[in-house]
């Protein structure tokens, strides 16, 4: 995860190692948040434009590799991120250290343990609805513990 920190050291490292360090920090990571998936966006199309290229010139590439390797809600929330990042630094920095980007932390935390998102309550990644991890109905288990 990206934190406050890696965001204040960026902050001193010239513009072009930033997105070094930044695709760095993803590399390898299945499930980067928006947040982060948002910054490097914003130095890519801050790059753009410093280097006076059309805005999307390179940056519109990287979105396009998002497509299929990340869910789209999760690049849609990226897209806003990076154009809060540009229009508008100040707002997001204070939001960051408010908390209110923890919303992912928030989720991930009313998810049951074994659980991954997206599975219903007391189903452990890969188990049908109504069925136990063994293969078993849910009453099933739950008949054979209590009688």
């Amino acid at each position: 995860m990206i934190s406050e920190k890696d965001l204040a050291e960026l902050e001193n490292i010239p513009f072009e190692q930033r997105i070094e360090r930044v695709e760095k920090l993803l590399e390898g990571k299945s499930e980067p948040r928006a947040f982060e998936l948002g910054l490097l966006l914003a130095l890519k199309m801050g790059q753009e434009i410093r280097e006076g290229k059309e805005l999307g010139s390179t940056s519109g590439e990287l979105v396009a590799s998002w497509s299929g390797k990340h869910p789209d809600s999760v690049v849609e929330e990226a897209i806003a991120f990076a154009k809060e990042f540009l229009m508008n630094p100040a707002k997001l920095a204070e939001k960051i250290k408010s908390g209110v980007l923890s919303s992912d932390n928030e989720r991930r935390s009313r998810v049951e343990p074994g659980m991954t998102e997206g599975t219903e309550p007391g189903m452990t990644e890969g188990t049908e609805a109504g069925m136990t991890e063994g293969g078993e109905p849910h009453d099933a288990g739950d008949e054979a513990q209590n009688g």
